[in-house]
């Protein structure tokens, strides 16, 4: 009689339906005939179930130690070099120059505002409401290094330009050795 090409164990280990596929294993999901052998746990099951509160015909989402956290947008910017320098504009019209913060490092401009609304009209009036309103934020990780303290900003019609000097890092200066 000729011997089986694999041991019983060996073919239980590799055929057996009950274990686990690979995949199943390293994501900690299940399979579909699994389903019926998974309990869910009923605190973890209540925890993440959302919570409503019933007041006549109108239903209270109750938030719980959530904060309410403001959308941060993103600013859209244009950076380009010149031989000597690196400049960035951005469109920043209708931000006052009190609710703009600009900081440089050598390696990234950090540009951070809020846009005021004034609201004019009530939220049925609009026909169409595409403006950003709000704060925003870009960050902007630089080509080259730039000299922080040289660097220049200035808004003209709504464009707000940054004008930062490259550091050169060929340039050589000869100093005189004094004795002392």
């Amino acid at each position: 009689m000729p011997e089986p090409l694999l041991s019983p164990l060996i073919n239980n280990l590799m055929f057996n339906k009950d274990k686990r596929s690979f995949f199943e294993r390293i994501t900690g999901s299940i399979s579909v005939n699994d389903e019926d052998e998974f309990e869910t746990k009923p605190s973890l099951e209540k925890a993440f179930s959302p919570k409503i509160k019933v007041n006549g015909n109108a239903k209270e989402w109750l938030a719980e130690a959530e904060p309410i956290v403001e959308e941060v947008g993103e600013l859209s910017v244009d950076v380009y070099q010149t031989d000597n320098d690196i400049v960035i504009q951005a469109m920043i019209a209708g931000v006052r120059s009190e609710d703009l913060n600009v900081s440089i490092t050598r390696e990234m401009v950090t540009i951070e505002g809020r846009r005021q609304k004034t609201s004019e009209v009530e939220g049925d009036g609009y026909f169409m409401k595409e403006l950003y309103w709000g704060s925003f934020a870009r960050k902007i990780l630089l080509p080259c290094e730039v000299e922080p303290s040289e660097a220049e900003a200035y808004e003209k019609n709504g464009l707000l330009t940054l004008r930062m000097p490259k550091i050169d890092k060929e340039r050589m200066q000869k100093i005189k050795v004094r004795s002392l």
